[in-house]
């Protein structure tokens, strides 16, 4: 029996999902930690192995587009299975040297002062382009459905996936805090919005606590504009307009005490790594 065919995207998660199989041994300090990641990438892999048969015998265009659309819970899904690798306490000596970059930006160079010199409006812009990470995805692809590209949804989901699930391989090696919980005090926002607060509840309630280098936030938007690069050559104000997205998003990490600037630089870095490869990858296939 042949084995079904599987999407390059897809393949990108299995192999994400395996990795994190094949390193969970090497973790055994964490205390969550334990069979689950081998029970999830069964699940992964029997669920792609079964829509990928049956689009060949049911009804092909719905289960199409279920996977087009199937990547998204996935990568939530892998961004949870990180919090299999919170530690029990946090040392903070990456925390530590990471702190004097973002004191050197916010209080040094004054970018605190730069995005507040207007009251609520910068603040509000960045707070509210942070939230909007979570759907940016999405977005891409409703651009793509709409503009009668679906056949492309594959290869920008290869070049986002490979740039955001490349931040979350490195959150167990990392294990640190957000400076909004180490530091409290260097660099705090002086203005508060109804965006800020939505952020905040959202961050309580639902994100992860093993880590926060690099940042998936900035990895995954700027993933997005090479993506929209790559598949949309010619209609290169969507890169262009994702590209200062994704610039805001950096800022707005680095503002809101979600993230340290290294971990900004190291998210910009993978995802232009994951960019160059996966362009360079389909500029040698033809495609």
């Amino acid at each position: 029996m042949s084995w079904p065919s599987l999407r390059s995207s897809e393949w990108i998660l299995v192999g994400f999902f395996a990795y994190i199989t094949a390193i969970s041994p090497l973790f055994r300090d964490r205390p969550h930690l334990s069979y689950q990641p081998a029970v999830a990438l069964a699940g992964v892999l029997a669920l792609f192995s079964a829509l990928a048969r049956f689009q060949h015998s049911l009804g092909a265009k719905a289960i199409g587009i279920v996977r087009d659309w199937l990547p998204i819970p996935l990568t939530l899904m892998a961004f949870r299975e990180m919090e299999l690798f919170l530690t029990s306490s946090y040392a903070r000596a990456y925390e530590s040297a990471w702190i004097r970059w973002d004191d050197l930006l916010l209080r040094t160079w004054h970018l605190r002062g730069l995005i507040e010199y207007a009251g609520k409006i910068i603040p509000f812009y960045l707070e509210l382009c942070y939230l909007l990470v979570y759907g940016v995805g999405a977005f891409c692809v409703v651009v793509l459905y709409v503009r009668g590209q679906r056949g492309e949804v594959n290869r920008f989901w290869s070049i986002y996936l490979v740039g955001t699930l490349a931040a979350y391989a490195l959150f167990p090696c990392f294990p640190s805090q957000p400076p909004r919980i180490a530091f409290p005090a260097v660099g705090a926002p002086s203005v508060t919005t109804w965006v800020r607060e939505l952020n905040m509840s959202i961050l309580r309630h639902a994100t992860i606590h093993s880590g926060v280098f690099p940042s998936a936030h900035v990895s995954s938007a700027f993933s997005c504009a090479w993506g929209m690069f790559l598949v949309l050559p010619e209609r290169r104000r969507f890169g262009w307009g994702l590209l200062l997205y994704a610039f805001s998003v950096s800022v707005a990490t680095i503002y809101g005490r979600y993230h340290y600037a290294a971990d900004v630089v190291a998210g910009f870095g993978i995802s232009l790594v994951a960019g160059i490869v996966c362009i360079a990858m389909a500029e040698r296939h033809g495609s």
